[in-house]
């Protein structure tokens, strides 16, 4: 009720422009499509004063079922990736072919790398070095996506859009940890679906400590942070060092938040690969078994 309240006080004012943030994501399943439904018909019947609505959303049939125009935005630094018009006709059926395709392109689009094979390429991924921004993901989650992916109806492809409602993610979750077993080579995107590797195939069928020694071995082979801190610690006689020291030095690539962000993501997956210890009281990384 609170936010059909705020509907209506938008539209009471009569604006030019109605300005949405997320406007359906704290609802339930059916509040939402009620909402959705009803705001599309004004918009359609033309009983609103407004000329535009520009909607954020991280979800991505959402924003196929109401957009006539959808821009994708890509982060670090945040542009404008891909424009995409939207010509299908009102009222949009999901299980429609061309709604389903637009939905698979736009995951495409959000999930491809950069082409690496190319030399900028190549040489700007090699200089991100400890300026790589991390997700913070739960490394049970990480476990979990891939033992979804590996076991049937998947079995070790899934369709990125599929596997969403499967594990019940929004798009804003389920990214993250695509984007991070992508990084540890456990998976990779491909044109809207996520694949497991060899590696990860392997990997769901290891026992716990295998899990962990394996995952630790991909964190520190393809997290420039995660091996930095293994060699502080290798240098320093008491193998014991401050948070803050890694917290500055991240401070030189990106903003307090995402170093702060960063920072307790490499102790998660640090402490799953049993690299290193860290202890919340004095805020110090070391060797010393994980509290």
């Amino acid at each position: 009720m609170r936010q059909r309240v705020g509907f209506a006080r938008a539209l009471v004012m009569q604006p030019k422009i109605l300005l949405m943030d997320e406007p359906f994501s704290a609802l339930d399943v059916l509040t939402a499509e009620t909402l959705r439904t009803d705001l599309l018909d004004l918009w359609q019947e033309g009983r609103m004063p407004i000329k535009a609505i520009l909607m954020v959303t991280h979800n991505i049939e959402e924003a196929v079922l109401m957009a006539d125009r959808i821009l994708v935005l890509s982060s670090n630094p945040g542009r404008i990736a891909s424009d995409i018009p939207v010509t299908l006709p009102h009222p949009r059926d999901r299980l429609d072919n061309d709604f389903r395709a637009l939905v698979d392109k736009i995951y495409a689009l959000m999930t491809q790398r950069p082409d690496t094979t190319k030399p900028a390429a190549r040489e700007a991924a090699t200089a991100i070095g400890l300026g790589l921004a991390l997700p913070r993901v739960s490394t049970n989650s990480l476990a979990g996506m891939l033992e979804e992916i590996a076991a049937p109806p998947y079995n070790g492809k899934a369709d990125l859009p599929h596997l969403a409602d499967s594990i019940q993610l929004e798009i804003d979750d389920l990214f993250p940890l695509g984007e991070t077993l992508q990084l540890l080579r456990l998976a990779e995107f491909e044109e809207g679906d996520i694949k497991l590797t060899p590696l990860g195939l392997r990997f769901v069928d290891m026992d716990v400590d295998q899990r962990k020694k394996v995952f630790g071995d991909q964190v520190l082979a393809h997290i420039p942070l995660a091996s930095h801190i293994k060699r502080v610690l290798d240098e320093r006689p008491t193998h014991r060092a401050p948070a803050t020291r890694f917290r500055e030095e991240l401070e030189d690539y990106m903003s307090e938040d995402y170093a702060e962000r960063t920072l307790r993501a490499i102790i998660n997956l640090g402490r799953y690969g049993e690299l290193f210890a860290y202890d919340e009281n004095s805020q110090t990384f070391s060797y010393e078994n994980p509290q």
